[in-house]
C-alpha cells in the first residue's frame, strides 16, 4: 500500500448551503457538484481546487461517523499551499474564520504554516511550502 496523493478532503457542516456559499466566496468558484438529502436540503457539495483540481467536499454533519465530535475543532489539519500566506490568512479572517494557529515559521527552509477555524467548525490549514513549488515546477518543466 502507498499513499499516492490527496484525492478528496471532506469537511462537515450543520448548514451545507451556508458552508457552500462561504467556500464559493473564498475560492472564487461555485461548487461543481451538489446533492440534496432525503429531506430536500443540500447534503453534499463539492469543489475542484488548485493546480491538480483536488476535491473539497462539504457533507451535512448528520452523516458524520458515529462518535465524531462536534464540540470543537480537532483532528487532522490539511495544509493547502498558497502563494501569499499573509494575504490568505487576512482574507480568511475577514470572511469570518477565527485564528487556530498563527503564522508560524518552521526552521530555515521556508516552510511557514497557519490555520483557522472556518465558521462551520472545521480547521483549514494554509502554508508556504517550497517542496510543493519544487514538485510543481518539475512536473510542468516537461
Amino acid at each position: 500500500m502507498s499513499l499516492r496523493g490527496f484525492a478528496t478532503l471532506t469537511i462537515w457542516a450543520d448548514d451545507v448551503e451556508a458552508a457552500t456559499a462561504w467556500y464559493a466566496d473564498l475560492l472564487g468558484v461555485e461548487a461543481y457538484f451538489t446533492r440534496p438529502g432525503p429531506d430536500g436540503r443540500l447534503a453534499y457539495a463539492e469543489f475542484r481546487v488548485g493546480d491538480y483540481q483536488a476535491e473539497l467536499g462539504i457533507i451535512d454533519r448528520r452523516y458524520a461517523p458515529a462518535g465524531a465530535s462536534a464540540s470543537g475543532p480537532g483532528g487532522v489539519v490539511m495544509h493547502w499551499h498558497v502563494d501569499d500566506l499573509e494575504a490568505t490568512v487576512d482574507r480568511l479572517l475577514a470572511l469570518g474564520a477565527t485564528e487556530y494557529q498563527p503564522i508560524t515559521p518552521h526552521g530555515d527552509g521556508g516552510f511557514v504554516t497557519a490555520s483557522v477555524v472556518d465558521p462551520f467548525g472545521n480547521v483549514l490549514g494554509v502554508m508556504r511550502n517550497p517542496h510543493y513549488l519544487d514538485i510543481l515546477a518539475s512536473l510542468t518543466a516537461t
